[in-house]
């Protein structure tokens, strides 16, 4: 299996499966590439329907053109925590960013999560995010505000009086509920239309069905979180006391 980066003539073959309506992993096949490979080139590059092969190429060349510049200050600055491989951490960090994306989630709120996700104490402040994705200001507390929004983000201040952004152990558990309410919430609007168009005609009748998948998804949803938070995050009880005497049998 080829290694490397892709070449133009590949990513010419991309955008032509992509115009074909072709599977990722079935692109990867004619490739000789790691399916990973095609899905995390197509997405950082716009997309399936905005995916233009000269504009990728152009982009990745310049990448390794800013990686070389930096490269002597990056090699000047303490080694990674744990013994990790930089390398590997950010090809991961890629990774994970393109399936947040791959969920629904934009650019910078996936790179946004990878960031929370992958830093060891689970919160980082407005100007260390600026700083590790190389963004305004601006675009951290926009992109934060919508991950509040969804439940997969919190705010709380330190010792310092600054604002970290944190996530939580059960952050998945909150981005669920948060899922199910707005399901609810969709199926509570298909109902309305049911009255407006008329119950029986066929808007009505389509509107009511949205309405009960949307419900039962949404409780299926909201039940399944529930006992996974109870099943996975129970605490231990206290170990049971030895009442049996000195001495007896057990």
């Amino acid at each position: 299996m080829p290694g490397g980066r892709l070449t133009q003539q590949e990513r010419q073959q991309i955008a032509a499966g992509l115009a074909d309506g072709l599977a990722y992993a079935e692109i990867a096949r004619r490739l000789d590439r790691p399916t990973s490979t095609i899905t995390r080139e197509v997405m950082r590059n716009g997309g399936p329907v905005a995916y233009r092969p000269e504009i990728a190429h152009r982009a990745t060349e310049h990448r390794a053109h800013r990686r070389r510049q930096t490269a002597p200050r990056e090699a000047r600055t303490a080694p990674a925590p744990h013994g990790r491989d930089t390398e590997a951490v950010r090809a991961y960090e890629e990774a994970f960013t393109t399936v947040f994306m791959q969920q629904g989630l934009p650019k910078m709120a996936s790179r946004v999560l990878t960031c929370l996700y992958t830093t060891d104490t689970g919160s980082v402040t407005a100007s260390e995010l600026v700083q590790r994705l190389q963004v305004s200001p601006a675009t951290v507390s926009k992109t934060v505000a919508l991950l509040e929004t969804m439940g997969l983000v919190r705010r709380e201040r330190d010792e310092r009086r600054r604002e970290r952004y944190v996530v939580d152990n059960d952050v998945w558990y909150q981005g669920m509920i948060a899922s199910a309410r707005s399901h609810a919430q969709l199926a509570e609007t298909a109902r309305q239309g049911v009255g407006v168009l008329g119950p029986g005609t066929p808007a009505a009748v389509r509107l009511e069905n949205i309405a009960r998948f949307v419900d039962f998804v949404g409780e299926s949803m909201a039940r399944a979180a529930e006992q996974a938070r109870d099943i996975l995050w129970a605490k231990p009880g206290p170990a049971p006391q030895d009442t049996a005497e000195p001495g007896s049998d057990r």
